[in-house]
């Protein structure tokens, strides 16, 4: 039984209002998926339920209880070693601050209501509130934007700080007055980042991706290349098809080749090795155990100069890289 279909039973044995106490903790994805889990259990037999109430007690009994509820021991500690005033000062500095956000009513909204409610607003808060969400979605959202602010909001995605609790306050005032929900948040935001608008880029159709980039060089050539760099890593290359990674096996030299390698995922490893003669594979297994250990930044820097030629190749039309195939005729 899946974990999900075991947890839609225990789930159901419970009564309406715990039931719901517990889906109220969950996010919209897992709410959806115990849901229709949910259904696929209605009719389950007597044993599968014991095994469902066995399973639990036995996950149960291996956690604790240390760390729910705990502010008032916490308070209580400090306070009888360090005095009243100074337990103060000191929770003041270590505490966790609560807040309302508006923020996290976004993921439960659909794609066209958050490019509605970020549309109009400065890229700083388009880029904040995106960088909040699943880079799957936040592709989607980037879409529906204006194609001459997608550059812009992306390059303020990959810069991103942590956001001060001032800057939440400005943030929460706007977003409250279009989305009217709330929920708890940190003090601080730490999202964003060239990885996090990596991904979004990457989930976007292989055009918009391309006119981002460009627009991305002209704001920050430096920043542009490195979410490249996080868009297209090594493992990328096992999508490739055989005619496409033998023409970049080719393209590379034979040195390049065996340090990269060495760090390569076994099956990529394997298909790449697949892709030569016998008598070649053999050759460079062999000098890749004649180099014995490897400094891993040697390996690293071969596997981006492949990564340089797999894109020359595909710019000029030799090999296609995945990933977008809808974009291809």
């Amino acid at each position: 039984m899946k974990g999900s279909e075991a947890a839609a039973i225990f789930l159901m044995l419970l009564d309406e209002a715990e039931a719901a106490d517990v889906l109220g903790r969950l996010g919209p994805d897992e709410v959806e998926q115990l849901g229709g889990a949910m259904f696929a259990v209605a009719d389950v037999s007597e044993g599968q339920v014991s095994n469902v109430l066995d399973l639990f007690v036995q996950r149960a009994r291996a956690r604790t209880t240390i760390g729910f509820s705990a502010d008032k021991q916490i308070r209580g500690m400090m306070e009888k070693a360090l005095g009243s005033d100074r337990a103060d000062n000191v929770l003041s500095r270590i505490t966790p601050i609560e807040r309302f956000s508006s923020l996290e009513a976004l993921k439960w909204m659909d794609t066209r209501t958050i490019a509605s409610v970020i549309e109009h607003e400065h890229p700083q808060v388009a880029a904040l509130v995106m960088a909040h969400l699943e880079s799957g979605v936040a592709a989607e959202v980037l879409q529906m934007l204006d194609d001459d602010c997608q550059a812009d909001i992306v390059y303020r995605i990959a810069t991103l700080r942590p956001v001060t609790g001032d800057a939440l306050d400005e943030l929460e005032r706007v977003m409250l007055k279009m989305v009217e929900r709330s929920n708890s948040a940190g003090a601080t935001s730490r999202r964003g980042g060239p990885s996090e608008a990596a991904k979004i880029v990457n989930g976007t159709r292989k055009t918009s991706e391309q006119r981002i980039v460009r627009g991305l060089v002209k704001l920050d050539k430096t920043l542009a290349r490195t979410i490249e760099d996080e868009m297209f890593i090594f493992d990328n290359l096992m999508e490739l098809d055989e005619k496409s990674l033998g023409a970049l096996l080719r393209a590379v030299e034979n040195d390049i080749l065996v340090l990269a390698l060495k760090g390569a995922e076994e099956k990529l490893r394997n298909k790449m090795l697949g892709c030569m003669s016998s008598r070649a594979a053999q050759s460079i297994q062999d000098e890749m155990a004649d180099r014995g250990p490897t400094r891993l930044a040697e390996v690293q820097e071969a596997q981006r100069e492949m990564l340089t030629v797999a894109r020359r190749l595909a710019d000029s039309g030799a090999i296609m890289l995945g990933g977008k195939g809808e974009d291809y005729v």
